[in-house]
């Protein structure tokens, strides 16, 4: 899976179950450029598992404030997952 690919996706689950159309570029910030709270951040990262078939541990969730952290967490995960190991801690 391709960073593109990965962006995509997770600005598909933003319009999709969270209403944001604009502003899903890798320099957003979830928080301050978004306005997601925390309900709406455990949200996105439940519908981002579910759509990458992916699992966010909470150290993953910590170190993710961009939407390119996000981006490049998915990625890492689903690599992960498709050489059928899991990945280190």
């Amino acid at each position: 899976m391709t960073e593109t690919e990965a962006l995509a996706g997770i600005a598909a689950v933003a319009r999709e179950h969270l209403a944001i159309a604009d502003g899903i570029a890798p320099e957003a910030r979830l928080v301050e450029d978004l306005g997601l709270d925390s309900l709406r951040l455990l949200t996105l990262a439940a519908e981002v598992e579910n759509r990458f078939r992916i699992r966010l541990e909470p150290e993953d969730e910590a170190a993710i404030e961009t939407v390119g952290d996000l981006v490049r967490t998915v990625v890492r995960k689903v690599e992960a997952a498709g050489r059928g190991g899991a990945e280190p801690g």
